[in-house]
């Protein structure tokens, strides 16, 4: 039960965080929360000057600074543990878990606004802090959630695109096909067609960025609506917030639900640079590619088994285990189930992670979510019980880096849960999620003039003759 005295330490630690006057930069987050100015691109503007300075000087005075030594592991490995991007939104570390401009995820429950006092944080709370790395009051929030309402409007050209799949084509090729469909709209390569000054680039990516997050969740609904609900849309609430709207566009107005998905959206939204689908969000804008242009090469690396349809395999991996054991399975048949899993040659869907080496904080969140909204339910149940089961037989293996769950072990029960229960769709929610934290970072690559990326490659030749010339 070492989880669940964990998660009540977290619990008296996020109590006592609430009870403190925030004494980490708290000057720096109150003056951030009463803010006057709810423009979100005016504070871009003021804030991007100082982090050229701040880029420019770093290059000068620290450029040849070696960060490390590069082993043939890594080269043959998949660059595993290189330190080779820059990417300022979010940072994530192999202890602690992922933090948003320097903030947690309990930091970010507790500080940034919410749509009623205690509730989940609001994903326009998160843009807001990854875009400016400051706390915004509840009034630039809502002055957010009013911007982006108003740049959702998705043309028709997409639907015609998505209508022209057939409705049995995965939710992630449909969602792709609408991303491409809406880059014809794209402000970034109008202005760079022009001959817009490289100064400047930031400008038309943002309104590329801010249109592509304003109209996924659109997309996105209609995809899901097309497949699983007979072409039935539901049009958009405007009195709404981003995360809530969304979940009332997919037909699920439980307030719990609208909970869920913003909490959903928020601790899916960036997970530092290295990820398939943020590396290549950031490779492909490297080429002065547009947003649109970026993120659907995005998604397409988020469609990938190993990366985010990992969410889709969780939920039915389970679901295979209640139809084999029944649902009163006991710890002993599930440490069979297993075995059984491992014994032909398949992972445990939901466990591990590429750099993780403790539990996800984004697993132990959302724990505390079902515990407080879904306590009895019986995968929520099971899921504890893997828990239990699974880090100890990961572990016996002695293959394993990290035996602990991630994201994905959990987010499908919770979904599920409130009747959104088609695990094949579970990707494109990812997918809505990380275009906050994708599109964030490409506006400062765009802003801080970040060059083509382009690393260098060698064949196992070159490796060979180099090992015995170091030997």
């Amino acid at each position: 039960m070492v989880f669940f005295r964990s998660v009540a330490v977290l619990s008296k630690l996020r109590s006592r965080l609430a009870q403190q006057s925030t004494s980490l930069a708290s000057a720096r987050w109150f003056q951030t929360q009463s803010a006057a100015d709810l423009d979100l691109h005016s504070q871009l503007k003021d804030l991007i000057p100082e982090q050229q300075e701040r880029l420019k000087k770093l290059k000068a005075e620290n450029g040849k600074v070696q960060l490390g030594n590069i082993t043939v592991d890594m080269v043959i490995g998949g660059m595993r543990g290189m330190t080779g991007l820059l990417w300022e939104t979010s940072l994530l570390d192999p202890d602690e878990g992922i933090r948003f401009r320097g903030l947690s995820i309990p930091e970010c429950q507790k500080l940034l606004p919410a749509a009623s006092p205690g509730g989940e944080p609001l994903p326009e709370g998160l843009l807001w802090l990854l875009l400016t790395g400051k706390v915004p009051s509840k009034e630039q929030v809502d002055a957010l959630s009013k911007e982006l309402h108003s740049r959702s409007k998705v043309p028709d050209n997409v639907y015609k695109a998505i209508n022209a799949l057939p409705a049995t084509a995965h939710p992630m090729t449909q969602f792709t096909t609408g991303v491409m469909a809406l880059q014809v709209e794209s402000e970034f390569q109008k202005a760079y067609d022009k001959g817009l000054s490289k100064s400047k680039f930031w400008e038309p990516t943002y309104e590329d960025s801010m249109n592509l997050i304003a109209r996924v969740p659109v997309v996105a609904s209609f995809i899901y609506r097309r497949i699983y609900k007979e072409g039935q849309i539901i049009p958009a609430d405007r009195s709404l917030d981003y995360g809530a709207n969304f979940s009332h566009m997919l037909g699920y107005d439980d307030p719990k639900m609208l909970e869920l998905m913003r909490l959903y959206v928020t601790i899916h939204s960036d997970h530092e640079g290295g990820n398939v689908s943020a590396h290549t969000a950031h490779l492909v804008a490297s080429a002065l590619s547009d947003p649109y242009l970026s993120f659907a090469a995005a998604l397409n690396g988020l469609a990938g088994p190993l990366h985010g349809l990992a969410n889709q395999e969780v939920l039915l991996w389970i679901k295979s285990v209640v139809e084999e054991c029944g649902e009163n399975i006991t710890t002993e048949q599930l440490k069979d189930y297993v075995w059984k899993t491992l014994n032909s040659g398949k992972v445990v869907p939901g466990y591990g992670h590429g750099v993780l080496r403790k539990t996800d904080p984004r697993y132990t969140c959302q724990r505390e979510f079902a515990l407080k909204h879904l306590p009895d339910d019986p995968l929520f149940q099971l899921v504890s019980m893997l828990y239990e089961v699974v880090p100890p037989i990961l572990t016996q293996l002695g293959k394993v880096k990290n035996p602990w769950p991630n994201v994905d072990a959990h987010s499908g029960v919770l979904l599920n849960h409130f009747g959104l229960s088609e695990a094949r769709y579970y990707t494109v929610l990812f997918g809505v999620s990380r275009s906050i934290g994708i599109s964030s970072q490409l506006i400062w690559d765009r802003a801080l003039g970040l060059p083509l990326e382009r690393p260098k490659s060698v064949t196992m030749e070159w490796l060979e003759n180099y090992c015995k010339k170091a030997a």
